[in-house]
């Protein structure tokens, strides 16, 4: 008999770190839920990254070749002045640390749905809920739903993202464990009339960046507005409009692609808006509850790994669980594991804005120099240490006793 037998487990969140964590658990036989406060998996939207250890945990959930047929296959980073005259062109890989050949580069809606597919008749989704509160006494947790009937399970997991609910029933309000890194970002669809294909292409002027951004389908891109900010809007966060207007006024350029991204900022049904932040917790665990993924540990975008992160994350909490007979020796296993792993890619996000967006004149000079240089003239680019951060975990074996 293994530890897991007859445990059961609730994961919120069923983006990235929750299905997969559901996998796992699956995998060593625990009882899974997963509740989710949207109607589905949320499909499309823009693409991200699994490289290094993580391409290794997706080979072992055997989803290698289906991630790889999704593969987008970004080929070009063009970076043009205010003007939208050309200061350089690199290979993704140049940047990120990826390795070019190995890395995945997957529509987040894609890697979702391949996560999904591979747990959905096995484990028990609740769509369209969430949990409204949490009491753990011991020996259980006992869970209300916004709408299902109450239910209680042996450990529950929050996989529920950068704003967790469930870290807020457990561990208090966010503030304390937010780290704000000083950028505020709107991103969305737009229609692809410039025949970009498999490339991006992004605008600079101080403290600020606009992108598009295009993989398949050929008729569509992404459009990313992103700029510095000394504190975090918090007054738009449940505006859109104000969201909108704060994001246009941002951007009064009428030089290069500037006016055609407002205006479809104004008109997109998709407009994501959000901080560049992280989590920074003191403990990833409380009693029987745990937090996974950007829960726990949010690297922001601007590191390129919250996925890749989120993805080993779930493979060592599930192991870890599988592998120890008591909760408490699992959560403290997994922390020790995965702490300096996320904390050594959450510091790929650094405080200038990276090479994306440089926060003053000086420090967009200064990039700019470098791209002019060439990348096969000795240019310091930031991916020697993003490949390093990337692999600089080595994926524990487990096999629990049976």
């Amino acid at each position: 008999m293994n530890h897991s037998e007859q445990r059961t487990v609730l994961v919120s969140g069923a983006s990235i770190a929750g299905p997969a964590l559901a996998h796992w658990l699956d995998h060593y036989g625990f009882r899974v839920t997963v509740v989710e406060k949207a109607s589905a998996v949320r499909g499309g939207g823009y693409a991200v990254d699994i490289r290094g250890t993580a391409r290794d945990a997706v080979d072992r959930m055997g989803l290698l070749d289906r991630l790889r047929a999704a593969h987008v296959d970004t080929r070009r980073l063009t970076f043009v002045d205010t003007e939208g005259e050309v200061i350089g062109v690199v290979r993704p890989e140049d940047l990120t640390g990826g390795e070019q050949g190995q890395d995945l580069e997957v529509r987040r809606g894609d890697l979702a749905d391949a996560l999904y597919g591979a747990v959905r008749d096995r484990v028990e989704f609740l769509f369209d809920d969430s949990i409204a509160t949490l009491r753990d006494d011991g020996d259980r947790v006992d869970v209300t739903f916004v709408h299902a009937g109450p239910r209680t399970f042996d450990l529950v997991i929050g996989a529920d993202g950068l704003h967790s609910h469930t870290r807020g029933l457990v561990l208090g309000p966010e503030e304390p464990y937010h780290r704000y890194l000083g950028y505020t970002f709107a991103g969305f669809t737009l229609p692809n009339d410039l025949g970009l294909s498999h490339e991006g292409v992004t605008w600079n002027a101080p403290g600020r960046a606009a992108v598009l951004y295009a993989h398949e389908p050929a008729d569509r891109m992404h459009g990313f507005l992103t700029f510095a900010r000394e504190t975090p809007p918090f007054d738009a966060f449940r505006d859109p409009g104000a969201q909108r207007d704060l994001v246009a006024a941002t951007f009064p350029e009428r030089t290069w692609h500037i006016p055609r991204l407002v205006d479809a900022l104004r008109s997109a049904d998709d407009l994501f808006f959000d901080v560049v932040s992280q989590i920074h917790l003191p403990t990833w665990s409380r009693g029987r509850v745990a937090l996974a993924g950007d829960a726990a540990h949010a690297t922001s975008f601007l590191s390129g790994q919250g996925s890749s992160v989120s993805l080993v994350g779930a493979y060592v909490l599930a192991g870890e669980l599988a592998t120890h007979a008591d909760h408490t020796d699992a959560f403290a296993a997994y922390e020790r594991i995965m702490r300096p792993f996320a904390e050594r890619n959450q510091a790929l996000a650094g405080p200038g804005g990276t090479f994306v967006a440089p926060r003053t004149r000086e420090m967009l000079d200064a990039r700019n120099r470098v791209l002019r240089a060439g990348v096969g003239e000795g240019a310091e680019l930031p991916g020697d240490e993003g490949r390093a951060a990337h692999s600089a975990l080595r994926l524990p074996e487990y096999r629990p006793a049976g």
